[in-house]
């Protein structure tokens, strides 16, 4: 099944991330944000896991247990980090197992405490080699890949970072899904270039409503993601009032969403952070193709 088979002429796809909770009491809480997200009928929901493969078991967990529950498709992420190529079939043929759709399949980052990626013996390199394992022994999955607006951060050049995702699609990806970005003409850019390179898959964008300035500024530092000055200003200028910046980033990701959709973008897909509220205020105050999902639009 082809992932983009979510997106087209008459069709437009959302779909919400989660990451995996780290005990039963927030496992529960995560659920119930779940809950609140499917009245969005989302196309997909996917789950990451943590750097190094750590939590890559409850990855599958997780959306094992969103597909029983509310009969929505799911993928999974997968990374080279750490895996021989048959700890990575051996996730996979579990993945089968549980009916998962999808994989999100990406290179990953380093190991925490290395700056460099490096394969380890029996493993994989780059993430096209995830994509081609995947589509020549796995060809039931649908297969997500990554993007960057704003290049990756470790690539030498933007040419050289989208020669390095077409390669991937090349090898068999249905849909890149960016990285979170704060500025669309990042991305319009992005678009046009992908396309300009014969890149014909769904270019799908990234957004990540802000929650706390504290904690978007580490996450951006983390991937190199810019934050525009004037929204710096806007959320420094709500002190210590969580709420305030809470909602700052919503109507920020409001204002950036109904952009992107007068653009014609085919879905979007939320870094929702395990928390539905910010994401479903959002939906709700866009309408638009996004009401088509929501059985809840005012």
């Amino acid at each position: 099944m082809k992932l983009s088979a979510a997106y087209g002429a008459d069709k437009f796809g959302l779909s919400f991330e989660l990451f995996p909770p780290k005990t039963p009491k927030s496992e529960e809480e995560l659920f119930r944000q779940v809950r609140e997200l499917m009245q969005f009928r989302p196309s997909y929901v996917t789950c990451t896991y943590g750097a190094g493969g750590s939590t890559r078991q409850k990855t599958l967990d997780v959306v094992t247990r969103v597909k029983q529950e509310h009969g929505v498709s799911v993928a999974a992420h997968l990374t080279c980090v750490q895996s021989r190529v048959e700890d990575l079939r051996n996730f996979l043929r579990e993945a089968t197992e549980r009916s998962v759709d999808h994989i999100v399949a990406l290179r990953g980052d380093p190991p925490k405490g290395e700056t460099t990626f490096q394969a380890i013996e029996g493993g994989l390199a780059y993430a096209n080699e995830l994509v081609s394992l995947i589509r020549s022994e796995f060809p039931n999955f649908g297969i997500a890949v990554a993007g960057y607006p704003e290049t990756h951060m470790e690539a030498e050049s933007p040419e050289t970072d989208l020669r390095y995702l077409k390669q991937k699609v090349d090898a068999g990806a249905d849909v890149v899904i960016t990285q979170l970005f704060y500025d669309n003409e990042d991305f319009f850019r992005f678009r046009d270039r992908c396309a300009a390179t014969g890149i014909r898959v769904p270019i799908v964008p990234g957004v990540m409503p802000i929650l706390r300035l504290a904690q978007i500024q580490k996450i951006t530092s983390l991937c190199k993601a810019k934050l525009p000055a004037s929204l710096i200003s806007q959320l420094e200028a709500c002190g210590e009032n969580v709420e305030a910046q809470t909602q700052v980033g919503i109507d920020f990701a409001t204002r950036q969403l109904a952009e992107l959709l007068e653009a014609g973008i085919p879905g979007i897909h939320f870094y929702v952070l395990n928390k539905a509220g910010p994401t479903a205020t959002i939906i709700r105050s866009l309408g638009g193709p996004l009401a088509a999902h929501s059985v809840v639009t005012s």
